[in-house]
């Protein structure tokens, strides 16, 4: 019996009736509560309908829905019958939808929300084995009946009437899982080419919840964890498991747009994110800041030099400050610190992952002066997540920590990051050509990205392997760093460095459109458009303006010549991001290929110049 299968009643055994998930009900839309004895009988039922649909061992099922308590009732019932879930991200095009259920020949789809629900009705021609649709939200609008599309309702009480049935098969199976067992298979968003089914077992997992328990301090009678990122990302997903298997609360957030709501609402003490949620919580603060009265300033100024003081050279070494220091803190922290963190919705924070992309240093070292425990890490799917990230103690600001317990990194040619241990995945499920590319004789799985290792034994990320551009002078360009950079300005939301094979680097920017509106009102610049906006002269002035100061530091070679600003994000739909949010610089070269052209033309220049 694997270790997730016995986890539940151990769990009922210690919590009870203890809360386990909180979650929006779907009609009503208020915080519902889950015991763990609600959660474990609604897994035995799921696995139940499971086992009567006709899932068998190692069978794959597709989940494809936001953020919802069915998903983790679908896992563990799967795990019960050693069957494998399929996550898709909600956010994904029919096309990539139909790749993922025929390439790993899903026979069951769980279906969220009205979108998934309608992609799901044309998979159902679209992918031959494909025998059953389950919809989740019953607020869903139906169309004609299908014989093989049912509600969850009507899933699971299958499974109830189906129990003595599908019981000694179910327990039969438990009895019977293996740690090689494949436990999720996981397709990578891919930023070129088409997804990798990553094979994850159930042994990469429990080396990752040991590895995970040893570094992080966890609490479990205080700690709730709010699930932000989509339980189809590895990196909440583990974490999700992670908060389970020690029992802490997790409450599910359905709509990611209504995070910042969901969180004051919450009060998480933490919670998983991706840099760009910090970076514009640092600009929210900023900007209140700014518009602050003048001693109000001074004081909020002096409050984060010595919580810089306190928290990064005395704390974050694990020494105690000097009285004088700690006394000012305390006093900041009533003050300031605790006030700026309750209208975050944070006030109680206890740590904040962060991974997925690169976050600036000097927010980091922000956050962490005001007392938000921000835990910069680092990993792939194909590590089962977590490489490294920061400890409690001891962490160094530029780097993503050191290593987790259990696994070993080493810089390879060409300063790839290779990652050799018991959490690195099996394999890309039916493609063991690629495979054989990024999993050497030894083990080792060559990430794709570059970086190095400091002298303490921490990871600094310089740059994605693939993504190094060579200008054609001859000089190595990182991109991801200079659109790190930029992203910290409240003025910029999106950016995509251009530079391979170029002359100079140049820029294609998505600004903050309501930053930039207020900005236009504030000046009296006159637009009609959003068009008007991003062509005006001023607008881009200002713009050039703010981008020589991030870059100020820079080499010439490094360094933005020229930008043009888009009057429209890149998008998911528009497959110029994956459901990560990572650009696909291919297809952003390729669509925008007459502008960035002209980025490079002499009559560009002279336009530029006249301006």
């Amino acid at each position: 019996m694997n270790k997730f299968v016995e986890l539940l009643p151990r769990q009922v055994e210690r919590y009870g009736d203890r809360e386990q998930l909180r979650y929006r009900d779907y009609v009503t839309q208020q915080w519902t509560s889950m015991s763990w004895i609600q959660f474990n009988a609604a897994v035995g039922e799921a696995a139940s309908a499971l086992c009567h649909a006709g899932i068998g061992v190692q069978d794959r099922l597709c989940i494809f829905a936001q953020n919802c308590p069915e998903i983790l009732i679908t896992h563990f019932a799967a795990f019960c019958n050693r069957a494998v879930p399929v996550p898709i991200y909600a956010t994904s095009s029919r096309d990539e939808a139909a790749y993922i259920v025929n390439d790993s020949g899903a026979t069951l789809l769980l279906a969220g929300d009205q979108p998934q629900y309608d992609i799901a009705l044309e998979l159902l021609d679209l992918c031959p084995g494909l025998r059953m649709v389950v919809t989740l939200n019953p607020t869903i609008k139906r169309r004609d009946t299908d014989s093989r599309v049912v509600t969850w309702e009507q899933f699971v009480e299958l499974g109830r009437l189906h129990a003595a049935d599908t019981r000694a098969t179910v327990e039969q199976r438990s009895a019977d899982g293996a740690d090689s067992d494949l436990m999720y298979l996981i397709y990578t968003s891919g930023t070129t080419g088409v997804p990798k089914g990553v094979m994850l077992t159930h042994s990469n997992f429990n080396a990752a919840m040991w590895a995970h328990q040893q570094r992080l301090p966890l609490h479990p009678d205080t700690d709730l964890s709010l699930s932000f990122l989509p339980l189809s990302h590895v990196f909440e997903l583990g974490f999700t498991m992670v908060c389970m298997t020690v029992g802490i609360r997790v409450a599910i957030n359905h709509d990611p747009h209504e995070i910042q709501r969901a969180v004051k609402e919450v009060q998480p003490t933490i919670m998983c994110s991706v840099p760009r949620f910090w970076e514009k919580v640092y600009t929210a603060i900023r900007d209140n800041f700014d518009a602050a009265p003048t001693v109000l300033r001074m004081l909020v100024k002096r409050a984060i030099a010595v919580g810089k003081t306190r928290n990064i050279k005395y704390a974050r070494l694990g020494k105690k400050a000097p009285l004088l220091v700690e006394k000012q803190y305390q006093y900041f922290e009533k003050k300031v610190f605790a006030k700026l963190r309750a209208a975050i919705g944070i006030e109680h924070g206890n740590f904040f992952p962060t991974a997925g992309a690169m976050l600036s240093d000097n927010i980091t070292e922000f956050l962490h002066a005001v007392g938000i425990n921000i835990m910069v890490g680092y990993g792939l799917t194909e590590t089962n997540a977590s490489v490294c990230f920061f400890e409690n103690e001891g962490w160094t600001i530029g780097t993503v920590g050191y290593p987790i317990p259990c696994v070993n990194v080493r810089i390879g040619e060409k300063n790839e990051i290779l990652v050799q241990g018991p959490t690195i995945m099996k394999g890309y499920y039916n493609k063991p050509e690629e495979t054989a590319a990024v999993i050497d004789t030894d083990g080792w799985f060559h990430t794709g990205d570059c970086g190095e290792i400091n002298e303490q034994g921490q990871l600094i990320l310089t740059e994605r392997l693939k993504d190094l551009y060579k200008t054609s002078n001859g000089k190595y360009i990182a991109p991801q760093m200079l659109e790190t950079a930029l992203g910290q300005d409240k003025f910029i939301d999106q950016v995509a460095i251009i530079g391979d094979g170029r002359k100079y680097v140049s820029a294609l920017i998505v600004p903050d459109f309501d930053e930039l509106k207020a900005y236009a009102e504030k000046q009296r610049i006159a637009f009609a458009s959003i068009e008007d906006l991003v062509n005006n002269p001023d607008i881009h002035r200002m713009v050039e303006q703010r981008i020589e100061g991030y870059q100020k530091d820079l080499a010439s070679y490094e360094q933005i010549k020229r930008f043009v600003l888009l009057p429209r994000p890149f998008t998911m739909e528009s497959g110029e991001l994956t459901n990560t949010l990572k650009i696909r610089r291919a297809v952003i070269n390729k669509r925008y290929a007459p502008l960035i052209d002209a980025m490079y033309a002499a009559d560009f220049r002279r336009k530029k110049n006249k301006e």
